[in-house]
């Protein structure tokens, strides 16, 4: 009955647990959601102010498909001050988020016979547009006990004559983790000789909590820079997930093929979300680091809260707004035997929203999302730890 494509794919698991979480609130139950991808804070004003400003001036038609001038040169200029790297106006499209960015990139670059390496855990997305460019993912696992990096001998083992690209999403959605300068480097510089596309998924770029050495755009544009692409998005960094604004930068023909693609799915981003992106990359920035400082108490204050069970094992994450415990210690052959089943019967009976590992491509764990205030992050963590505790396996 449909087209064989989505037979390929499967639904966001992500989606799911808002969707129940939301059914049950409108059913009067008091849910408690760390589920949730997205800021609690609220856009800042002075973006807010630049929307209703663009609306007051009638900027509502039509904008030129690859974005408004003015917001591609922000663009570029944010990555010229914060990486020292350049990249023109003519080398970004604005895209509804940074999802749509990748799948652009997707369908320009891959196609039937292609392999596509990526990691996991993982953004579940990734892996879906893969398939649905009719290309073949190949998952390289990442380990809880490394740190959940992404070892190059890993990535570089999985290469084959028929690969086509790497994705690559630091920090990690939904582990924290980061992906190292020099193991970035050691990537690029083995698979340049190849013509092997690099794809760095960089949506939580604002959001690293130490001041380590991020800097992937500049290892890519120094050694890569014909076969590179950079992802991001005004969403998490700028509280503005539901304004759908989202960027790709990359060599200008492989920008002109995105835009062609999006010329014939969704044309340009709302011409006010774009105005409202220009005051969020080129205004005040103190509420980015309001935000970095509140999510570094939560997580700090989350992950001692679940210290105090040992059976939870969960490293701090470096950057996102995620904890990522793993909960094999709480799963048996004759209680809740899998992750997913956890978070369900949690949900249900607890009334915490939590998505499963199964969601990442890592079953025994959970996602637990700390973008919610701290008196809600602390009652929701102490219902899951009292739901473990009395579904926990009884041990001689």
């Amino acid at each position: 009955m449909f087209a064989p494509r989505t037979t390929r794919i499967t639904p966001s698991l992500t989606q799911q647990v808002s969707l129940e979480a939301e059914r049950l609130r409108g059913q009067g139950v008091d849910v408690l959601d760390l589920g949730a991808g997205e800021p609690d804070f609220p856009t800042s004003s002075h973006v807010k102010d630049a929307a209703k400003a663009a609306i007051d001036a009638d900027f509502t038609k039509y904008t030129a498909n690859a974005g408004i001038p003015e917001l591609r040169e922000a663009i570029a200029a944010q990555y010229r001050s914060s990486y020292g790297v350049r990249y023109e106006p003519e080398e970004t499209i604005v895209t509804a988020g940074g999802k749509q960015a990748l799948f652009n990139v997707a369908m320009a670059l891959f196609g039937p016979g292609d392999e596509v390496i990526t990691h996991a855990p993982g953004w579940p997305t990734i892996v879906e547009q893969v398939r649905l460019a009719d290309a073949t993912p190949i998952v390289v696992r990442t380990h809880a006990d490394d740190g959940f990096r992404v070892s190059p001998d890993a990535v570089l083992a999985a290469v084959t004559p028929r690969t086509r690209g790497i994705i690559l999403n630091s920090p990690s959605n939904p582990t924290g983790a980061l992906i190292g300068e020099d193991d970035l480097a050691a990537i690029v510089e083995a698979i340049r000789p190849r013509g092997i596309w690099m794809v760095l998924d960089l949506c939580y770029e604002r959001l690293i909590y130490e001041a380590v050495p991020h800097n992937l755009p500049r290892v890519v544009a120094e050694q890569a820079r014909d076969r590179a692409v950079l992802v991001g998005s005004v969403s998490k960094s700028y509280a503005m997930t539901g304004w759908r604004c989202g960027w790709a930068i990359g060599p200008a023909p492989l920008v002109a093929a995105c835009s062609a693609i999006q010329s014939h799915a969704t044309s340009n981003v709302s011409s006010i979300t774009q105005k409202a992106a220009v005051a969020a990359l080129t205004g005040p920035q103190d509420d980015v680091g309001v935000m970095l400082t509140e999510y570094r108490r939560r997580r700090d204050e989350a992950a001692t809260w679940l210290a105090e069970d040992p059976r939870f094992l969960c490293l701090k994450p470096a950057g996102a707004f995620y904890l990522f415990p793993d909960i094999s210690a709480f799963l048996s052959t004759d209680g809740l035997r899998t992750s997913a089943e956890f978070a369900r019967a949690l949900l249900a009976d607890a009334h915490v929203a939590v998505t499963a590992g199964e969601a990442f491509d890592a079953p025994g764990f959970l996602r637990i999302s700390y973008a919610t205030s701290l008196d809600r992050l602390r009652a929701g963590v102490t219902r899951l730890k009292h739901f473990a505790a009395s579904r926990a396996p009884v041990t001689a």
